[in-house]
């Protein structure tokens, strides 16, 4: 037995490379790769498995980090199409915060820069507050107000359209109503006349309810400036100061011009908002990828023992290489391209698996927003794939120098 299995390794030796008088460091990778694929299908429930423990570890590193690029495709496209084109806020406010802190910037700037209209070039010039209540789980929801009485949702958002009741107008100035979103709406309930409860004394009645824009602003209630500056104590003050311009291409220039007339002041461009948004989110996908980074060491692990356990088993198999000319090299690239051969098929399958898992995802957040907050990106896939093939290279040094470093009369004596 122990001579007939001496003999089939020397066939598949010569078999695979065609000839035993051929030097192997001439072989071609077509050759090596055949090599390689051969000795991972002749161990078929192993490979699989090892390859299941990859898809695991790159299909949660998909999802996760699929959520920051859903979150940056969704913005970049809302500040592209809706929204003021500058931003005014104070000079020494927390620039992370844009307006959703506490109210600091004075009404009084309205009047300052509509006084500049003409020499910068300003459309626009309105107040915005912006006020959170509860968990956008249950009952919670963001309030926005503006003044009723010089616009309508639409010249803000032009994407959002009355689709029952009425829009808010001038006659609303100081009343407590309310114009909900479309997510708004229904995650709370809220058609024509019910009760949004913002504290005890301020309870808006819903006379309005907005069409569907697909965007974050369908999970907005939209109230009177005034009235919500009253309910949260901030008369005189607004989150945000939001300008329009003639020309939204200048919209640099406008900022530098405004922060030299108002030092006070600070100006962020959309750009400004999604670079600042973009950093957060960076943060977020770094601490998504640490906890990733767990999953992939486990299945870095799993195939360096399943290629460590190929080498042992193989060693005879290795000798018959060397004998026949084989340089330690080839041994060395064989192993090695196998351990990348599984790691690198274990990120494709995670990718798609990834995929299916952002559908999903999507799908349970339907009901919060209707904006889709996760995406697999170009970027994210060759990250994906880039980590898997960096994965089964290092995953297979060790079992390769281990193969390379084979004597043959060592490895030939063995059983």
């Amino acid at each position: 037995m122990i001579a007939a299995s001496r003999a089939r390794q020397t066939a598949l030796g010569a078999g695979l490379l065609g000839s035993g008088r051929r030097k192997l460091r001439g072989v071609s990778f077509a050759d090596l790769f055949s090599l390689a694929l051969r000795g991972l299908t002749r161990r078929p429930a192993r490979t699989l498995l090892t390859v299941a423990g990859i898809v695991v570890a790159v299909a949660s590193m998909v999802v996760f980090l699929s959520l920051g690029e859903g979150i940056r495709s969704a913005l970049a496209h809302e500040l592209g199409n809706i929204g003021p084109d500058l931003q005014i806020t104070m000079a020494d406010s927390d620039p992370n915060n844009m307006g959703t802190g506490v109210p600091e910037v004075p009404t009084g700037y309205v009047g300052k820069l509509k006084a500049v209209s003409a020499e910068f070039g300003l459309k626009s010039v309105y107040p915005i507050l912006v006020a959170a209540r509860g968990s956008f789980t249950g009952d919670g929801y963001l309030i926005e107000g503006f003044p009723v009485d010089a616009l309508h949702v639409s010249d803000i958002y032009p994407s959002l359209k009355v689709a029952s009741g009425r829009d808010l107008g001038a006659t609303d100035v100081g009343q407590v109503v309310a114009l909900a979103g479309s997510k708004a709406a229904q995650r709370g309930k809220l058609g024509l006349g019910r009760d949004v409860r913002f504290n005890r004394e301020n309870i808006f009645k819903v006379v309005g309810v907005l069409k569907e824009g697909g965007g974050f602003t369908d999970s907005i209630i939209f109230v009177p400036f005034d009235r919500l500056a009253t309910a949260l104590g901030t008369v005189g003050k607004a989150s945000v100061i939001a300008v329009k311009l003639d020309d939204p291409g200048g919209a640099r220039t406008v900022k530098k011009l405004i922060e030299a007339r108002f030092p006070e002041l600070r100006a962020q461009t959309q750009g400004d908002v999604l670079s600042i948004l973009d950093k957060a989110l960076s943060l977020g996908d770094a601490v998504r990828f640490g906890i990733s980074l767990i999953s992939l060491i486990v299945g870095g692990l799993a195939v360096a023992n399943t290629v460590m356990m190929g080498v042992y088993e193989r060693t005879r198999e290795f000798g018959v290489l060397r004998a026949i000319g084989a340089q330690p090299v080839f041994v060395f690239q064989l192993v090695i391209l196998e351990s990348i051969l599984l790691a690198v098929l274990g990120g494709i399958f995670g990718v798609g698996l990834g995929y299916l898992g952002t559908i999903a995802v999507n799908f349970a957040v339907r009901n919060l927003t209707s904006v889709a907050v996760a995406a697999v990106t170009p970027r994210l896939v060759l990250l994906a794939l880039a980590i898997a093939g960096a994965l089964g290279l290092l995953s297979g040094l060790l079992p390769a120098r281990t193969a390379g470093r084979l004597q043959i009369t060592e490895a030939l004596g063995r059983n």
